[in-house]
C-alpha cells in the first residue's frame, strides 16, 4: 500500500488497519501522552488544549521500518516526510528520524483548532493516531457603550458585549462613587437614573485564561439648587463678602442683584467672582450706601435657583434667617421704658 493511498483514505475517514504508534504532543515543547498503551492500528488521542499565541509540537514516535510518514490537518497534508505542503509559515519540521516525526505550529490561532492526524506505512501496514488540538482565547471587549451625558429621570442601559474561548461572563458595578449597583449580564438597565448613579461603571468580561476590563463614563444633569443665603454684617470702610453656593451639572452661571438691578462686575466698588459652584460678591469698601438686599441667582439650560442675603453695619439686628433688618434692640428698650415710668414718676 503507498502513502498516497493510505491518505486518501484517512481523507475519507476510513480507518486505516496499522500498528500502534507511540504519539505525543505538547505545548511549547512539552510532550502530552494519550491514555493507556492501546495496540490498535487506529488510535484517537485525549483533546489537547492550549492558549492562543503559543506554539505546538506535534510528536509521532515512529518505530519498526517505516517507508512513508505524514502529518495531516482535516483533509490537508501539512508534511509528507521532509516534504512540506503546507504553505503555512507558522508550520516548520522540527525532528524526522527513526524514532520520531516532529511538526511545530507557531502562534496558534483558532484556525489551527481541530483533528490532526499522524499516518505512518511501516513495512508491514499503516498506522494512524488522531488528536483535537482545542485553542483557548482570552476574552476581549468587542462592543461597548459609549460614554453617556443624560438628564436626571431618564432612562439608561448599558451594553458590553465580549469574544472568547471559553465563553467569557460579564459582570457591570459602579465604580464611583461606590454603590451598590451591580450587573451579571452584559446588560445593565438603570431607570430613573438620579444625581448619586452619576460616575464611573466597569465592565467585565473573565473567562479560564484572563480578564478584559473597559468603563464606561454617565453624566447626569440636572438643574441648580443654591444653599440657603447667609446675612453677613460689615462696619463702614471694610471689606465685605457674601458668597453664593450652587449645585448643579452642568456648570451654572451667576447673577448677583441688589433690589432689581443688576450688578456688574468691577462697578460701584463691588467685583464678582466665579469659581466652579461657588461665586463672591466682594464690596471692596462698605459705605452706607452698601447696606441692603442681595439676591443671587444660578442658572443652566435646565433651570434657575436663587438666594437671597442681607449686608447689614453695626447695630442692625439680624432677624432671624428671614434676611431682613429688625429693630428688637429699640423695641426692647421701649418696653422698658413703659414699665418702669410709673415708678419714676413717684420721685
Amino acid at each position: 500500500m503507498t502513502l498516497d493511498l493510505h491518505l486518501s483514505r484517512v481523507r475519507t475517514g476510513v480507518s486505516a488497519m496499522g500498528q500502534d504508534c507511540n504519539y505525543q504532543l505538547g505545548r511549547r515543547g512539552l510532550p502530552v501522552h494519550s491514555q493507556g498503551e492501546s495496540q490498535t492500528d487506529s488510535k484517537v488521542m485525549d483533546n489537547i488544549t492550549v492558549r492562543q499565541g503559543e506554539n505546538v509540537f506535534l510528536r509521532c514516535a515512529q518505530g519498526d521500518i517505516v517507508t512513508h510518514t505524514a502529518w495531516l490537518n482535516r483533509s490537508s497534508i501539512l508534511y509528507a516526510g521532509e516534504d512540506k505542503w503546507s504553505v503555512d509559515p507558522r508550520v516548520s519540521l522540527v525532528t524526522l528520524n527513526q524514532e520520531e516525526f516532529t511538526i511545530k505550529i507557531e502562534d496558534v490561532d483558532m484556525t489551527d483548532e481541530g483533528p490532526y492526524i499522524c499516518a505512518v506505512q511501516t513495512s508491514s501496514r499503516p498506522r494512524t493516531t488522531s488528536v483535537h488540538i482545542l485553542v483557548q482565547v482570552p476574552p476581549t471587549i468587542i462592543n461597548l457603550s459609549k460614554d453617556l451625558v443624560v438628564n436626571e429621570g431618564s432612562n439608561v442601559t448599558l451594553m458590553c458585549q465580549a469574544s472568547g474561548k471559553p465563553e467569557p461572563s460579564l459582570t457591570w458595578k459602579l465604580l464611583s462613587p461606590s454603590v451598590d449597583l451591580v450587573s451579571e449580564d452584559e446588560y445593565l438597565d438603570i431607570p430613573s437614573i438620579s444625581r448619586q448613579r452619576a460616575g464611573t461603571y466597569e465592565c467585565t468580561a473573565i473567562n479560564d485564561i484572563a480578564t478584559d476590563v473597559q468603563t464606561v463614563e454617565i453624566t447626569v444633569n440636572y438643574a441648580p439648587s443654591v444653599s440657603e443665603g447667609r446675612d453677613v454684617g460689615v462696619t463702614l470702610g471694610q471689606r465685605g463678602v457674601l458668597e453664593c453656593e450652587v449645585d448643579a451639572v452642568p456648570k451654572a452661571d451667576f447673577e448677583w442683584y441688589r433690589d432689581d438691578r443688576r450688578i456688574f462686575n468691577g462697578l460701584d466698588g463691588m467685583e464678582i467672582e466665579d469659581a466652579g459652584q461657588l461665586s463672591k460678591l466682594t464690596f471692596l469698601n462698605i459705605s452706607e450706601a452698601d447696606y441692603g438686599n442681595y439676591t443671587c441667582i444660578a442658572i443652566n439650560k435646565l433651570g434657575s435657583s436663587n438666594a437671597s442675603f442681607v449686608l447689614y453695619g453695626p447695630g442692625a439686628v439680624q432677624d432671624g434667617n428671614s434676611g431682613s433688618m429688625g429693630t428688637h434692640v429699640h423695641t426692647y428698650t421701649c418696653l422698658l421704658l413703659v414699665i418702669l415710668l410709673p415708678f419714676l414718676l413717684k420721685f
